[in-house]
């Protein structure tokens, strides 16, 4: 219920946030209508702040359909989030593709993270639903961790479909000790790629540790080589650029550091190896989930309400069953 009305609550938010809105007259403008009439510097500044407004109203106007469209995207990416059916994710997954990919080309990219070092954004007022992005991008791994990894990115929709449509028999798991140290190499990638860009000021670095631009359907020869190697890859190890290469999933890993609400482990988790074998990321070591790895996938929380699988609950199942074993207590006291 509280995940439905935190949805519910988000999608007024946003849907509201798109349209301008007036402020309804209050006491004090009814005691100002009454007052002496202005002077003709009060009337010249009282049109230029009622022009602004038009202004302002008119860019709004302009970017409303933009603004529904990504709320109505972003909501559907928290249903799904939420719901935890494995037929919404990939419909949000699809939607993801086809709209924040193909359609806006608009995805959150290491370019912020160079704009942000120099402090410099799109302009505001012409570039709201980027803002609305970059907004629920940031609070939302702050609240459950990389979920737009997980849901919103559509490089990483993209590789998550292949995987399901490819033959398993075609997959190569890293060994663990291989993998638990190629998660870093990601890190280095993001630490050279600011290094390089405060040295030179040249955020163009993007293209070739970012594969995001095929989206655009533009690129060098050089640029659309690597991204097949790139692709390939992935045939043979899922999610490989997501896990090892991505220099915005290791930002948003390490902000992930901060998450609040945090995947619940019960007590079985200690021994039990049911999720760690299931989880795709390589974010569940032993008891411990890797905030930073881990992309809300939905795949260990499934297994956590599964009564038939997860030992939690088939424990609880097997002490309903069993009979009661009276105590030495109750024993003597009924003699």
């Amino acid at each position: 219920m509280k995940h439905k009305l935190a949805i519910l609550l988000f999608c007024l938010l946003t849907i509201s946030a798109a349209y301008p809105q007036g402020e309804a007259p209050t006491a004090e403008d009814s005691q100002q209508s009454e007052s002496p009439p202005l002077s003709l510097a009060e009337l010249d500044a009282l049109m230029d702040e009622e022009s602004e407004d038009d202004e302002i109203a008119a860019v709004v106007g302009e970017q409303i359909f933009d603004l529904l469209a990504l709320s109505a995207f972003l909501c559907l990416a928290l249903v799904s989030f939420f719901h935890k059916g494995t037929t919404l994710k990939y419909v949000t997954m699809i939607v993801s593709i086809s709209y924040l990919g193909f359609l806006k080309s608009n995805l959150v990219s290491v370019v912020n993270i160079f704009g942000l070092l120099e402090w410099n954004f799109p302009l505001f007022r012409y570039n709201l639903s980027w803002y609305l992005l970059i907004v629920f991008t940031v609070v939302s791994t702050v609240l459950w961790g990389r979920l737009y990894c997980g849901r919103i990115c559509s490089f990483g929709a993209l590789t998550q479909l292949l995987d399901r449509i490819l033959p398993s028999r075609l997959r190569f798991e890293l060994p663990s000790w291989v993998d638990r140290r190629a998660i870093y190499v990601k890190y280095a990638l993001l630490g050279a790629a600011v290094l390089y860009f405060l040295v030179t000021h040249d955020n163009s670095i993007y293209r070739y540790i970012e594969p995001f631009w095929m989206f655009t359907l533009s690129g060098t020869t050089l640029m659309w080589v690597l991204l097949g190697i790139l692709l390939l890859t992935t045939v043979f190890i899922r999610n490989f650029y997501c896990r090892y290469l991505c220099p915005l999933g290791a930002a948003l890993g390490l902000i992930s550091n901060l998450t609040v609400l945090r995947i619940k482990r019960w007590s079985e988790c200690d021994t039990c190896k049911i999720c760690e074998k299931a989880c795709e990321w390589g974010a569940i070591q032993g008891p411990r989930i890797l905030v930073t790895e881990c992309v809300r996938c939905d795949d260990c929380e499934k297994l956590y309400k599964d009564e038939r699988k997860c030992p939690h609950w088939l424990r609880i199942k097997k002490a309903a069953t069993q009979p009661e074993v009276p105590t030495l207590t109750q024993i003597e006291s009924k003699v």
